[in-house]
C-alpha cells in the first residue's frame, strides 16, 4: 500500500486576531453538551439517536457548512448515516482535506456525556469559529455513527474517501476529551504505552500514527497561545497501533489501517474515566472549562494546518 504523509503542514502559525474573534465560551459548550447527553443507541435509544443526528446536521448548516447524510451499508444491520459538513465554497477537489470527526452513538445504558458528547461539543464549536474561512486545505467535519458497533460509519467514510479520488490531509478524531480528576493516583498507564504518564488525570493525550506527527506538532504549537493552561501529551505508535491495543479503540483505526494520517484526541477514558461506559456517564462529571480549552487549541491547530483566513466576497 502506498504510504501517505501529511503534506503541506510547513510555516505553521496562528492569527491571532482570527483565534480573538472565535469566543469559544463555556457556556456554547454546556448548550451542546445539554442537547446531546442521553443514551443514543441504534436498539436500545434509536429515537434519540436520530434525533441526535438530526441536532448535529442542524447545527452544522447554523455553521454555514454544506450538509450530507451518508446512508451506510452495515450487512444487514440497522445503520444510522454520518452527518458530514463541509464549506459552501469553494468546491474545489484539489485541495487536501483536513476531517475532525467525533462519533454520536453510545453504548447501551450510558449517556454518553463524555463518550462521547464531549466531543461532539468541541467539533461543533470549531467548525462554528471557522465559518466563512478559507485556506489552502479544507475542513471536513464528520460526526461517525455506530463507533461502538465496530466502527461501521468510520470505515464506511473512509472506504468511500478513497472512491472519491480526494486527497486527505490527515484525520483528527475527538473520542471522550471531557473528563479530569487531579486528584493522585486517578490516571493510569494503558497497557503497552512506552512513556510515562502523569499520576494526575488532568491532560489531553494525543495518539497518531508516524505519518501524524506534524498533526501532533501543529497542535502542540497551536495550543501554546490558544489554551496555555491546556497540558496535552504526544504518543506516536508504531505501525497501526497493533502493539498498543488500547490505542486502537476509535474512528481514528479505519483511517490508521488505510495508510492515512491521523490522531486520536482523548483524556484517556477508563483509564482515568470511572464513568466510562456507565449510566453515571453523565454532564456533572465533565470538566466543561477543560472541553472548552480542548476547543480552543483544536481550533488554533486547523486555523494553522488548513492555512485558513478570514473570506470576504
Amino acid at each position: 500500500m502506498e504510504k501517505r504523509t501529511c503534506r503541506g503542514v510547513t510555516g505553521l502559525k496562528t492569527d491571532a486576531d482570527l483565534l480573538q474573534s472565535a469566543e469559544i465560551t463555556e457556556t456554547r459548550i454546556r448548550e451542546h453538551l445539554q442537547a446531546m447527553v442521553g443514551e443514543r443507541h441504534p436498539k436500545t435509544a434509536p429515537a434519540a439517536l436520530k434525533k441526535a443526528a438530526s441536532y448535529l446536521a442542524n447545527q452544522m448548516r447554523s455553521c454555514g457548512l454544506e450538509t450530507r447524510k451518508d446512508r451506510i451499508d452495515a450487512g444487514g444491520l440497522i445503520a444510522y448515516p454520518n452527518v458530514i459538513g463541509r464549506p459552501q465554497k469553494p468546491h474545489d477537489s484539489s485541495k487536501d482535506v483536513l476531517v475532525i470527526g467525533a462519533h454520536y452513538d453510545t453504548v447501551a445504558g450510558s449517556p454518553g456525556a463524555d463518550d462521547n458528547a464531549s466531543g461532539l461539543a468541541v467539533l461543533l464549536e470549531v467548525a462554528r469559529v471557522l465559518r466563512g474561512m478559507q485556506g489552502r486545505h479544507v475542513p471536513e467535519f464528520v460526526a461517525f455513527s455506530m463507533e461502538e458497533s465496530g466502527f461501521i460509519g468510520s470505515g464506511y467514510y473512509v472506504q468511500d474517501f478513497e472512491r472519491s479520488g480526494r486527497s486527505l490531509l490527515g484525520a483528527i478524531i475527538l473520542e471522550c476529551v471531557g473528563y479530569t480528576d487531579k486528584a493522585h493516583g486517578t490516571q493510569q498507564v494503558p497497557p503497552g504505552v512506552p512513556i510515562p504518564l502523569p499520576v494526575t488525570g488532568d491532560f489531553i493525550g494525543l495518539v497518531g500514527n508516524a505519518a501524524a506527527a506534524p498533526i501532533l506538532a501543529a497542535f502542540q504549537s497551536a495550543a501554546k497561545d490558544a489554551a496555555p493552561k491546556l497540558y496535552s501529551i504526544d504518543l506516536v505508535v508504531p505501525g497501526q497501533g497493533e502493539a498498543i491495543p488500547d490505542t486502537r479503540r476509535s474512528d481514528h483505526v479505519p483511517f490508521w489501517d488505510r495508510g492515512y494520517p491521523a490522531v486520536m484526541l482523548t483524556d484517556t477514558a477508563n483509564f482515568r474515566n470511572p464513568h466510562y461506559h456507565r449510566e453515571s456517564d453523565c454532564l456533572a462529571t465533565l470538566d466543561v472549562p477543560f472541553i472548552t480549552d480542548v476547543a480552543r487549541a483544536l481550533a488554533a491547530t486547523v486555523i494553522a494546518l488548513c492555512g485558513l483566513k478570514a473570506h470576504t466576497e
